[in-house]
């Protein structure tokens, strides 16, 4: 949507970009705050990697042919390896870093 420059409209231009920036930040607040996983400003980095670690996780367990590669590499049974993954769903990173006293 930006228009071309040769007609001489410089300023509809940068309207239009203005425009495009306001409705994608507008659309990425919204994402963010209806799904969890896509983050937001205050995100941490643990915070972060947690997420994306539960989705994997998640996305494991709903793939069978995965699992059941997952329980042959592991000489593990199915339910035991989807056992496994939701426990590591718990804390997948480990227990959170403590906060600073600033925060």
């Amino acid at each position: 949507a930006v228009v071309s420059t040769q007609s001489g409209h410089y300023g509809r231009e940068l309207n239009l970009r203005t425009m495009d920036r306001y409705n994608f930040q507008s659309q990425l607040e919204h994402l963010q705050s209806k799904y969890i996983g896509t983050g937001h400003s205050d995100t941490t980095k643990f915070e972060w990697l947690v997420n994306q670690h539960r989705d994997s996780f998640a996305s494991y367990i709903g793939h069978y042919p995965l699992m059941d590669y997952f329980a042959l590499a592991e000489n593990e049974s199915k339910a035991r390896v989807t056992f496994n993954l939701l426990e590591k769903m718990l804390q997948p990173c480990g227990p959170p870093p403590e906060k600073p006293d600033w925060m």
